[in-house]
């Protein structure tokens, strides 16, 4: 047969392949540029980027634990000022689609992040990370409260010049009731899982592992979690899904592209190989030649 199509629609934006990196895991691809073409991904999603710089949490912030890892990295970044100085013109060398995550503490910071990312060219998508805690709210996060969800979508929406996509938080008792809340408050796209909330206590010396005491688990251990709540979310809303949590291999994107994903992020594996990406979208397009499959969009949602 011809060679598989690959090009999935998010928001109408035509991505070349499913599979793009997933935030706090690539940077603004620079390092990991050194290894593979940037080219030859649907999309580069960038690091958190906030209004000011972000020291981020104390150390020690990393710690690994049985098929995964906790981090507890706090959202460091240098600032919407050096990314649109120094990241953007490296990532706009590359035939990519460029999302940048978007992190705040307070509706008025997401949205000066917005507004002043609504004149720089060659942004695709903006993934507006609700999991940040809402200082204005007692300190809950965004991302747990369903109004909380739709109101800082709408607020967002309204802004934006690019198509905006939530990035929705896993620590809640029902991930459908927060996707419709981000579809109600107009969002072109949802992508989850971010991490699951978790501690580790190191025995020998009788305290936490992170300074923080708890962080974010991410990596192979909350797969079965991400799948199943991809599945979930896809089946309540209309818009694209954006799948990401524990991806190691091909197989894994399959899955969470059969659960209802249109696209998949990459994120804590990484780590462990920098060339996972583009090993993963060939890996896709040999098991929909293997299954003479024509379009990868056949497979999206196809397990109901």
């Amino acid at each position: 047969m011809t060679e598989p199509k690959m090009a999935v629609n998010i928001a109408g934006v035509t991505l070349k392949n499913p599979v793009m990196t997933a935030s706090g895991t690539f940077g603004s691809g620079m390092e990991y540029s050194e290894f593979f073409d940037l080219s030859k991904l649907g999309a580069v999603v960038t690091k958190g980027v906030a209004d000011v710089p972000w020291a981020g949490n104390p150390t020690p912030r990393v710690c690994e634990t049985a098929s995964g890892m906790l981090n507890a990295i706090g959202l460091q970044n240098p600032g919407i000022d050096v990314f649109c100085e120094r990241d953007l013109p490296f990532l706009r060398k590359y035939d990519t689609n460029i999302i940048v995550n978007v992190c705040g503490h307070s509706e008025e910071e997401y949205l000066r992040v917005v507004d002043r990312l609504a004149d720089e060219e060659g942004i695709a998508l903006l993934e507006i990370n609700i999991s940040c805690p809402n200082v204005k709210q007692g300190g809950i996060a965004f991302g747990t409260d369903p109004k909380a969800v739709e109101g800082i979508t709408r607020a967002v929406k309204a802004r934006a010049k690019q198509p905006i996509i939530m990035k929705l938080s896993p620590n809640v008792t029902d991930i459908k009731v927060m996707a419709k809340a981000a579809e109600a408050g107009g969002a072109d796209a949802i992508s989850l899982i971010n991490t699951l909330t978790g501690m580790k206590i190191d025995i020998e010396r009788g305290r936490f592992a992170l300074a923080n005491r708890t962080g974010g688990l991410s990596g192979p251990a909350i797969k079965p979690v991400a799948v199943r709540m991809v599945y979930e979310a896809s089946g309540a809303v209309s818009i694209p899904v954006i799948g990401m949590g524990g991806i190691t291999c091909a197989d894994d994107a399959i899955e969470f592209m059969m659960a209802g994903a249109r696209a998949v992020s990459v994120g804590t594996a990484n780590f462990r190989n920098p060339t996972v990406t583009v090993e993963i979208a060939d890996g896709i397009r040999d098991f929909l030649a293997r299954k003479n499959i024509a379009d990868v969009n056949e497979i999206v949602g196809c397990v109901r």
